[in-house]
């Protein structure tokens, strides 16, 4: 039933089209067009579109169009492919999703036909442009749901819709329900968020979506809940400090509890040497260093110095290159520098909970080449974060499991520098580079600044080859951008997150506007001026651009990232998640099932990373390359699971270029550590194994890398 609802739109269009103009539209009559199409020849054209485990899943990525009466013979089908960017997936600066179109046709009369998508309402008429037999690319598309259509007309340069429909089709997002329709009874139980007397505080509704399922009030998660201990001696938490490190020198950092006030609510929180983030590490390339790490806290913990190709003993990953550190202990990293660029450390125990708290902090690897980045005024540093807040304090942690086991813990409270609201005071016609880091457990941001000229400089571990214009940046989680704003007006702007969630029970996209600080620019002169600079899009040599020609290759291996459950769920969680099966947003970009999410535990499920050529899965999988070798890589995101997920994969020790996403070669390379892959989606990864020694792979959304989503690679 949920499927036909598109194609009933559409179907219930063409027949008042059709009625509104009349049987000669077009100068074509009934016979006249059957003649035409009498004379067009019939072939079966290749699937597009195949079901494979090895491929981006059709159902999300794939339209198949439905003939019209007037031409029952024409067949065709739409690949949605990712449309060109250089992030993890392609969004406008306001989070709609943005896809290229490329039609596989076949039947179609020997007439002018020209392509068309529209919105469910009819209220956007986009031409994509003219179409025929075979494969051709004919547009963009960025509406959240869209019918395409295919007319016969008197000229392919016509700008309105007049001839008649050979063909429609409904994008994958039209299956879900229209406006206001529900498939279970509306919530009438008040909803109390305040604590429940067993220590847990339930999360605050999204207020935006439509009411939980009922009865799901009443459960909690199958652990108990766990906060940091605090009392009266700890310290406030105070902004970060910049240490400045040269070659051979040691640093310190002490993780302990802190005392935070954010919003009214105080709580206490974890930090590094008292700070939020903890201290901004700069560094020179080739350097080496010593970070004496002291454990003030009441758990073990360890740091992981991520994105850094240093000696593997040193990556900080208990179990497989040290043992954690226990309360009270201490340990020595030893780190070598190899290459410039933006880093940053977290924990690599109980991440969900010590990272999120505010265990994390950057390392900034300066070059020894003074023209690596072009000139700027200044240089920002700026941490994402988010936390999960109750109506009196923080939404507890799980003790002997993680919650928030399926969609990661989406927090209500977003952290620019550990802060509510970021503030910058820039002078007319100022260039400032800005370093970006995702350190949130789940959330992938969509960030722009309304109003600046943007360039987007460097990735995670290199540049760009070629510095890009854009006007918003996507960061998964763990993922790192070098940007610079030029702001050539003065007045005041923002730095904005702007996404669009999805209503799973309604079907509706939401947007979302979240200001993440404020910035006045002054009426005053830049000086010196760096305008001239900032407008050359510099090409680099960061990338040979001969790798490209990787992709060629067949993978050596192909990663399925998917879901097993491990023990049963609730009856209303699975109630809830039935709906999933119809349609994924290809990035969960909000917390739109907060009581769903908040009751599965790592105990009930379990993320997978399957090896498809040899059946292993996580830990069972341990490749081992030689020194050297780059390797072609696929990961396939598997959508036919409970709730499907984008999964951010994170490579320990290594670095790697993306080539292609769902097939669409990548445009513009740069050496990574992340990768996005959207729910459905297909990502190949060219990775170079230079490293030696054993380390670790795994989703950097903290609750799945908890719920076992990690394997092994040994380097030899």
């Amino acid at each position: 039933m949920l499927g036909d609802i598109g194609v009933s739109a559409v179907r219930s269009s063409v027949m008042s089209s059709r009625t509104r103009q009349g049987a000669t539209l077009a100068g074509f009559g009934a016979a006249t067009f059957a003649l035409l199409l009498a004379t067009g020849i019939r072939r079966e054209p290749a699937n597009p579109c195949p079901e494979s485990d090895r491929l981006p899943s059709p159902d999300l990525y794939c339209i198949h169009l439905f003939p019209t009466a007037l031409a029952p013979e024409a067949t065709g089908t739409i690949r949605l492919d990712p449309a060109p960017t250089p992030f993890g997936i392609s969004v406008t600066a306001d989070g709609t999703q943005r896809y290229r179109l490329t039609f596989f046709l076949d039947g179609l009369p020997p007439v002018a036909c020209v392509a068309w998508a529209t919105t469910p309402t009819f209220d956007t008429l986009i031409k994509l442009g003219p179409v025929a037999n075979g494969e051709t690319i004919a547009g963009e598309v960025a509406l959240n749901k869209f019918m395409v259509l295919i007319s016969a007309e008197r000229s392919a340069t016509v700008t309105r819709r007049e001839g008649r429909l050979v063909l429609r089709g409904s994008s994958p997002s039209m299956v879900m329900q229209p406006h206001g329709v529900n498939v279970l009874p509306p919530q009438q139980i008040p909803m109390d968020h305040h604590p429940t007397g067993d220590g847990w505080e339930m999360p605050a509704a999204y207020s935006a979506a439509s009411p939980m399922v009922p009865g799901l009030e009443r459960l909690r998660p199958g652990t108990a809940p766990l906060l940091p201990a605090g009392d009266s001696l700890v310290q406030a938490a105070r902004p970060r400090e910049t240490i400045t490190v040269a070659d051979g020198d040691t640093v310190r950092l002490t993780a302990g509890p802190v005392r935070r006030v954010i919003a009214g609510r105080s709580f206490t929180a974890y930090g590094f040497n008292g700070q939020y983030p903890g201290p901004l590490l700069r560094v020179r390339q080739r350097s080496t260093i010593v970070v004496r790490f002291l454990n003030r806290l009441d758990q073990p913990s360890s740091i992981h110095w991520h994105g850094i190709r240093l000696d593997h003993r040193f990556d900080g990953v208990p179990g497989m290159t040290q043992a954690a550190v226990p309360p009270g202990d201490s340990f020595d990293y030893t780190i070598h520098f190899p290459d410039p660029g933006l880093y940053w450390y977290h924990p690599h125990v109980r991440e969900d909970m010590q990272q999120n708290l505010g265990l994390f902090g950057n390392l900034l690897v300066g070059s020894p080449d003074s023209a690596y980045y072009s000139a700027a005024n200044r240089e920002e540093t700026l941490i994402l974060s988010d936390l999960l807040m109750g109506d009196r304090a923080l939404v507890p942690f799980g003790s002997g499991a993680a919650t928030h086991a399926l969609m990661g813990r989406f927090g209500n409270l977003l952290l620019v520098n550990g802060e509510p609201d970021y503030q910058l005071t820039a002078a007319r016609g100022e260039v400032v580079r800005f370093f970006l880091t995702n350190a949130s457990n789940v959330r992938t941001w969509n960030l722009s600044i309304p109003g600046a000229r943007l360039k987007l400089i460097a990735g995670d571990a290199s540049r760009f080859q070629r510095e890009e214009f854009v006007d918003h940046v996507v960061l998964a989680p763990a993922e790192r951008y070098v940007i610079e704003a030029d702001f050539e007006r003065a007045g005041t702007t923002w730095l904005l997150n702007r996404v669009q969630a999805l209503d799973h029970l309604t079907g509706v996209f939401i947007p979302e506007v979240d200001t993440l600080g404020t910035i006045r620019i002054s009426d005053h002169r830049a000086r010196p001026d760096y305008t001239a600079s900032f407008r050359v899009a510099r090409r680099t040599g960061d990338v040979d651009p001969r790798l490209r020609d990787s992709l060629a290759s067949k993978p050596v291996h192909t990663l399925l990232l998917t879901l097993k459950m491990r023990d049963s769920l609730p009856y209303g969680v699975i109630q809830a998640l039935r709906l999933d099966t119809v349609f994924l947003n290809p990035v969960e970009w909000s917390g739109t099932m907060p009581m769903v999410d908040w009751l599965t535990t790592s105990d009930q499920v379990q993320w997978v990373l399957r090896d498809l050529d040899s059946g292993r899965e996580n830990m069972e999988i341990d490749w081992h390359f030689r020194r050297g070798t780059l390797a072609h890589i696929r990961m396939v995101n598997d959508r036919h699971t409970i709730h499907g997920m984008q999964h951010p994969i994170h490579f320990h020790g290594q670095r790697f270029l993306v080539l292609a996403q769902n097939g669409v070669p990548a445009e513009n390379l740069a050496w990574k550590d992340t990768v996005l892959v959207p729910a459905g989606a297909t990502v190949d990864l060219l990775v170079d194994f230079s490293n030696p020694g054993t380390w670790m792979m795994h989703c950097h959304i903290a609750e799945h890398l908890e719920s076992g989503m990690h394997a092994m690679v040994t380097v030899e």
